[in-house]
């Protein structure tokens, strides 16, 4: 009934799915994915998850044998190893630096999401949706977080050098409670306003802005 209300049918769907899994299928000189999945956070700062490492597991599964990646091409960061360093790291290395001209990039996302104020505000409750790493945030008592902020996975993907790109974003900000056997992948909505992105975020993304000489006001733009 909801897909009615939206004027899609199943047919509908199902022909925009097959479309789409013509694209991707299709043979490019090669097929990047950074698959990232978190369910073991540091208690009891976030609540732990369920499902993110199974996203992560199945994701791949249809990447390698739906979509034809090569499963070396595919870098997965779980728990652990999903430290903002890492992922930063491996999203310069594995798929900025290797993606050329008409490869496809897939980069993939299952966590906690938050929020932190937006120092330049483009929403008007001035707040930047973000994605919550592992790392034990250090300085949580003066409200900054080790947050990656949609602002950086934007430049991020700017810095693709190929336009055959798809993020899968399975994170929200929407709530921090449960309901029934689902658990929502978001801190705590009422705390967003108090957090600060930390300043090695804020200078990673001068870096990139400098490199991709992109102005503040044509970052904001676009």
């Amino acid at each position: 009934s909801l897909l009615t209300g939206l004027g899609l049918s199943q047919l509908d769907i199902q022909r925009l799915a097959i479309r789409y899994g013509q694209v991707i299928a299709q043979s490019h000189p090669r097929k990047l994915a950074l698959l990232v999945g978190i369910n073991q956070y540091p208690a009891p700062i976030y609540p732990p998850l369920q499902g993110c490492i199974t996203d992560v597991e199945l994701q791949h599964e249809l990447l390698v044998y739906r979509f034809g990646f090569h499963p070396s091409d595919i870098l997965t960061l779980t728990d652990a190893a999903a430290t903002r360093s890492n992922i930063l790291t491996a999203f310069e290395e594995h798929l900025i630096k290797q993606a050329k001209p008409g490869d496809v990039v897939v980069f993939h996302y299952s966590g906690h999401g938050s929020q932190v104020v937006d120092p330049e505000p483009i929403a008007p409750d001035g707040l930047n949706s973000t994605f919550v790493p592992v790392d034990l945030p250090q300085r949580l008592q003066e409200g900054i977080v080790e947050d990656i902020m949609g602002r950086t996975l934007f430049l991020l993907m700017s810095a693709l050098n190929t336009e055959n790109v798809t993020a899968v974003l399975d994170s929200c900000h929407s709530g921090g409670g449960t309901r029934g056997n689902f658990r929502i992948r978001a801190v705590r909505t009422d705390v967003g306003k108090f957090l600060q992105g930390s300043p090695e975020e804020f200078a990673y993304q001068e870096r990139w802005r400098h490199e991709l000489q992109m102005s503040l006001a044509r970052f904001n733009q676009q």
